[in-house]
């Protein structure tokens, strides 16, 4: 394998034009940056009234190209056909039809090369009766019963920040669609569209607890289960000195470990009563009781390297710095801007630390160059530009 290939990743040799959005887009083209792919994020002339982060930390954007277009102008959708004729994968997020309209949809583009693969990614899809409506995480998960099984037994749904909509049930499917399709293109030499809906992969994501309420054992209600913090040995429980232990002990000997470690004594819980769910109010105060009587520190200091399945609840800050999380590189401070490092990790691969995030219209020039592209007329008439 050649070195540079290996520095760069399994996906090295692949192009992958990115038209700008938000969230869930290029958190996906961000992935395949770090799998090795070169990705040309084509930005609009004017930054989206999201877009506030500056360029140094805008982390979505690590390791792409940016080139500058103004899609309303023909010479820059010409550009980016061009760009789409050269390339393997195509990203947008728009609602259903804009990009037909702009003239960069599927039809457009495998005239120019119908080996691409064609990724759309969206909230609810593109068909449905809400395909051409707004919306965000927080009302994609609603609708499709991830966001009503979290929080507390008798509380509102909490929200889960928007990691299990835009990043799980999104940006994840999308790239898992856009390897599967790269995979059959070559087998078959057509591409096809890859119709990432958030709907739909978040309730993929609720296959195992579908599977529990189909069996009984899971209530169609909050804080009552085995996973949402209903047992007192799968929750959440305050420190001594304002922090928080989060408790895992699901199996016998896990949760029998857990008992030793705090000093419970068998007639307050015994390891074989773990199911009777009679003595879980009387388990829950003597857990909280006992964790409350020491600081989180002195508490992780007692769980480490046990298989009691306890870790101290760490702030985003804390976290890049814990030993484990450090050792492995999966949070780093990059250039000064805190970020997480690629994943998963291949054993051809070695992990480098990936790409500044550039600056708006950085890589213009060099990208419509190399694709053959007069760049002095495009910029002189407006349909390009340049940092």
């Amino acid at each position: 394998m050649d070195e540079v290939e290996r520095g760069r990743g399994p996906l090295a040799g692949r192009t992958v034009v990115e038209l700008a959005g938000i969230g869930p887009g290029p958190f996906a083209c961000m992935a395949l940056a770090d799998l090795g792919a070169e990705v040309i994020r084509i930005d609009r002339p004017a930054a989206g009234p999201l877009s506030t982060a500056p360029p140094a930390a805008d982390v979505l954007n690590r390791g792409k190209r940016s080139v500058v277009l103004d899609l309303k102008r023909p010479e820059a959708v010409e550009a980016v056909l061009t760009l789409a004729g050269r390339a393997d994968v195509l990203v947008e997020g728009n609602r259903p039809g804009v990009a037909e309209r702009l003239g960069v949809g599927p039809d457009a583009v495998w005239a120019r090369n119908p080996r691409l693969v064609y990724g759309r990614m969206t909230g609810w899809g593109q068909d449905g009766p809400l395909a051409h409506t707004a919306g965000h995480d927080i009302g994609y998960i609603a609708l499709t019963g991830a966001l009503h099984a979290m929080g507390e037994a008798g509380g509102p749904p909490q929200i889960p920040l928007n990691l299990v909509g835009d990043f799980g049930g999104g940006s994840t499917y999308l790239v898992i669609g856009v390897l599967a399709a790269l995979l059959e293109a070559e087998r078959t030499g057509r591409g096809q569209v890859v119709d990432a809906a958030i709907v739909d992969g978040a309730s993929h994501l609720l296959a195992a607890i579908h599977a529990m309420l189909g069996s009984g054992r899971w209530e169609d209600r909050r804080g009552v289960n085995m996973l949402d913090g209903g047992t007192p040995f799968y929750a959440v429980y305050a420190t001594a000195d304002g922090g928080h232990m989060a408790v895992g002990s699901l199996e016998p000997k896990f949760y029998a470990e857990l008992l030793r470690l705090l000093e419970i004594p068998r007639e307050v819980a015994a390891p074989e009563d773990q199911q009777d769910r009679s003595r879980w109010p009387a388990l829950r105060a003597a857990l909280a009781a006992r964790f409350a009587t020491r600081t989180r520190d002195e508490w992780t200091a007692v769980f480490d390297g046990t298989d009691a399945c306890v870790a101290p609840v760490l702030g985003l800050r804390e976290a890049a710095a814990h030993p484990h999380v450090a050792a492995r590189g999966s949070v780093a401070d990059t250039g000064g801007v805190l970020q997480p490092g690629p994943a998963p990790r291949f054993s051809g691969h070695p992990v480098t630390a990936p790409a500044a995030p550039p600056a708006r219209g950085r890589d213009t020039r060099e990208v419509l160059a190399g694709a053959g592209l007069d760049v002095d007329a495009l910029l002189a008439s407006g349909a390009a530009q340049e940092a």
